[in-house]
């Protein structure tokens, strides 16, 4: 299978997903859009994408101008295509924005393990069916999905109680997933290097925050490695 994976930071990478594809013998196309790197012309042989999450926002065109392509990428996939797409915090929200929906700031942001909380339509859903109806998965998010309800090819699959559109698909083969369960044991280290994410999270969680989160990630992610495997393989049945 060949998968195209849109990067807009390195450190933040399929993680745990990534390392079953690999161990798979999935062939990955990342593009690292932070660094130059151009999205192929021809999306055609790609069987799937992947699309992180990054330090900046949708909005940012000016700063990120490669947003405006990757935007445009995104809806060519997913829309034109109509190819399988899974999407990540970031990535979540370019999907949001591509299908008609707005990204806003969160009130508050959400940073931290928390719980998500699954709609009625999970249990017919390809991908999340065998998933519970309550998990706690890590949150670093400071912007949102909202007003995509209109669309009728949008089905809300779960929320929290502070964001709504926590995980959303597009008909059955796109997803915005607003949180990571893809996370490894090393994950919340190296994202806390990152200057705006460890801005966010002391803003949140006082100064001391980044030890106490990664430990809580550690307690947690033997339960979201298994969720990522389930996620995984019945991704690879879309494909």
């Amino acid at each position: 299978m060949n998968i195209i994976v849109l990067q807009h930071i390195k450190i933040e990478d399929p993680g745990y997903i990534k390392d079953l594809m690999l161990s798979d013998g999935f062939n990955l196309t990342t593009i690292e859009l932070d660094e130059g790197e151009k999205i192929p012309e021809d999306l055609s042989n790609f069987d799937g994408m992947f699309c992180m999450g990054g330090p900046m926002d949708t909005y940012m065109e000016k700063e990120y101008p490669w947003l405006i392509e990757e935007k445009k990428k995104i809806k060519e996939f997913v829309v034109d295509l109509r190819k399988p797409y899974l999407g990540f915090c970031l990535g979540c929200q370019l999907l949001g924005e591509v299908v008609g929906g707005k990204v806003v700031k969160s009130n508050p942001p959400e940073i931290g393990i928390m719980d998500i909380d699954f709609s009625k339509e999970k249990e017919n859903d390809n991908l999340f069916s065998q998933f519970p109806n309550k998990i706690k998965s890590l949150q670093w998010h400071s912007y949102e999905v909202q007003g995509i309800e209109k669309n009728n090819d949008i089905t809300l699959l779960a929320s929290s109680p502070i964001t709504k559109y926590q995980i959303f698909k597009y008909q059955n083969h796109a997803y915005g997933i607003q949180f990571h369960i893809e996370i490894k044991d090393t994950t919340v280290n190296e994202w806390g290097c990152v200057p705006e994410y460890k801005k966010a999270l002391e803003d949140q969680l006082g100064s001391d925050a980044l030890k106490k989160f990664d430990q809580s990630a550690k307690d947690n992610m033997n339960d979201m490695n298994n969720y990522s495997t389930i996620l995984y393989n019945n991704f690879k049945k879309l494909l």
